[in-house]
Order: structure tokens, then C-alpha cells, then sequence
């Protein structure tokens, strides 16, 4: 069971004295692996020129780039919405970045009431977030969005 409290209390604690996006989320997606069982995978997608970006994070290689509407994270972003997808074989348009991944959770990060990108959480058990999880990652994601700072 993740203490999601002590979890975002970490990252707050973390970005007191920098709060620029890139050493903020590098170190939540570390905080989050280290932080959280069972996952294969925890990191950011950035909006960029209409579709999302690579962003920091904890895992193996992944894709790229992922266009708004397409696969969990595009769909996510696209919706403006949390989701918790308990096997991703059965969501339509799929993308495997890591073909060991079977369940995922992407909730969205807005700067000025925009969509900015998404964390994202991948693991190898389906079914792997449940409701409390969601609603810890959606606190996590709160609190990041009144850290981050993009401006260089």
C-alpha cells in the first residue's frame, strides 16, 4: 500500500528550492519507482507542437512521441481525463512501448487550465491501480502542477 501523503510530501520537499520542470519531474518519476510497487515504467509526456513529448522518467526505452487521441496517454490527454486502464491489450489503439507492460495509469498535468502532458504508469500486472491509486496519482499530479515552473 503507497502512502500517497508522505509520497507527494517528498516531491514538495524536493522542489522547494528549484521548481523548473525537468529536475522536478526527473525526481518524481524516481520518487515514484522507488515509491511504488509494482511498475515497469513511470515518467512524463510533455505537449509539444500538438502531440505529446518523451518526457523524465523510470523504466525502459519508450516511444517517442504519442499523437493526441492515440493510445492511454494521447487518449488521456486528448480527453482531459484520468485513466485507469486495467489490461492494455483490450484498450483500442494501444501503443506497447514495452510489450511487458498490462495495465497503465495516465492523469493529465495543466498549467493555466491547459493540458501540459501526463504522467504516466506502467506495470506488468493487469489490474494493477486501483481507486486508490488513481486518486493518489491525481494528488501527486495536483501538487506537481502547482510546483512546476516551465519558463527556463
Amino acid at each position: 500500500m503507497t502512502d500517497y501523503t508522505l509520497l507527494t510530501e517528498q516531491l514538495k520537499s524536493l522542489s522547494e528550492d528549484e521548481p523548473y520542470y525537468i529536475p522536478v519531474l526527473s525526481n518524481a518519476s524516481a520518487l515514484i519507482m522507488d515509491g511504488v510497487n509494482g511498475l515497469n515504467w513511470a515518467g512524463f509526456y510533455l505537449m509539444q507542437q500538438g502531440s505529446l513529448l518523451l518526457g523524465p522518467f523510470q523504466g525502459k526505452v519508450a516511444c517517442i512521441r504519442i499523437p493526441l487521441g492515440k493510445g492511454v496517454c494521447g487518449t488521456a490527454a486528448a480527453e482531459d481525463q484520468t485513466l485507469c486502464v486495467a489490461d492494455v491489450h483490450s484498450f483500442p489503439g494501444h501503443i506497447a512501448c514495452d510489450s511487458a507492460s498490462n495495465s497503465e495509469l495516465v492523469v493529465p498535468i495543466h498549467k493555466d487550465g491547459e493540458v501540459v502532458g501526463v504522467l504516466d504508469l506502467d506495470s506488468t500486472e493487469i489490474g494493477r491501480f486501483s481507486e486508490e491509486d488513481v486518486t493518489g496519482f491525481e494528488g501527486f499530479v495536483k501538487a506537481l502542477e502547482e510546483i512546476l515552473r516551465f519558463e527556463a
